[in-house]
């Protein structure tokens, strides 16, 4: 699938790629961290048969959506706002998965008359004190400290990273078939799949192609207060979770669904973090989504 380039007002590119029918159901979709918007190596199967227009994005410094100094989570929404006018979108879904759970609740929260669906699927929840939950694995934990404390160590990893992909692309594919030991047996069945790993290297390939910061600035933005309170949500949210999901701890999550005013939840035993891999629980997102648009 071909990417696309939108030029917001102050001048910045923003990077998105569509799946799904062209003429469909509107859904923006937002990417963990890191993470970029290539989701499909092909088309998605799934959005197409729902009749749903996927539209997927790099979130700023990802990809080719060019950097924005000192940027909120709010500042998304606007963007996102801006995205959808240039498209003739006049009502919208959105999907934030993992990271981009964040920045669903942030466009709930500033432009609840523009979305007919939010998701917020195996989503971050807000850190209390700039800290990263104890019940977050460990190398999720450490991935947050050393982005704010000695970033430039991050930037070497994801800059080694970036070049094992490019240079010996059999070499990280065997990486991952062998790595992921801090995953759930589930996550890692999926995580070492040869089609996942396709993807996911195009994924995070497509995340670090012009530039290796983005996932260390946004670590940093995601571990600070949100700019916003949960409790002053005033749309319906959808939360996906898997109960033995431990990158984005279930325990807050379920704090989360108890802050938004109007939720339904989805959680789901024995899933951990991969939920958007699993084709059946896609479909019910898409499904759902689709029956929200429909009322």
């Amino acid at each position: 699938m071909a990417g696309k380039l939108f030029r917001l007002k102050d001048g910045r590119q923003l990077g998105y790629i569509e799946y799904g029918q062209k003429d469909g159901i509107p859904v923006l979709i937002f990417h963990g961290t890191p993470g970029s918007k290539i989701w499909f190596t092909e088309d998605d199967e799934i959005a197409k048969s729902l009749g749903v227009r996927l539209i997927a994005t790099d979130r700023p410094g990802f990809g080719t959506s060019d950097r924005k100094i000192n940027r909120s989570l709010a500042d998304w929404a606007f963007d996102i706002q801006e995205l959808a006018d240039g498209l003739g979108i006049d009502k919208f879904s959105v999907i934030g998965v993992s990271g981009g759970g964040a920045f669903a609740a942030a466009c709930a929260y500033q432009i609840p008359a523009r979305l007919h669906h939010v998701s917020m699927i195996a989503s971050v929840a807000p850190f209390i004190n700039g800290k990263p939950p104890k019940t977050m694995v460990k190398e999720n934990r450490l991935a947050f400290t050393l982005s704010k404390y000695v970033p430039w160590l991050m930037k070497y990893s994801y800059k080694m990273q970036k070049k094992m992909m490019e240079e010996k692309p059999e070499k990280f594919i065997q990486a991952m078939k062998r790595g992921n030991k801090h995953l759930i047996e589930s996550d890692r069945k999926i995580a070492q799949n040869d089609a996942v790993i396709k993807e996911m290297k195009a994924h995070l390939g497509e995340a670090l192609r012009l530039r290796v910061d983005g996932p260390i600035e946004e670590v940093n933005l995601l571990s600070k207060p949100w700019g916003f309170d949960l409790n002053d949500i005033s749309i319906p949210v959808h939360i996906w979770h898997g109960e033995d999901d431990r990158m984005a701890p279930f325990e807050e999550i379920k704090k989360v669904a108890k802050a938004i005013p109007k939720v339904s939840n989805h959680f789901i035993p024995g899933a951990g973090h991969f939920l958007t891999d699993h084709e059946t629980i896609w479909e019910e997102v898409l499904s759902q989504i689709k029956a929200d648009y429909e009322k």
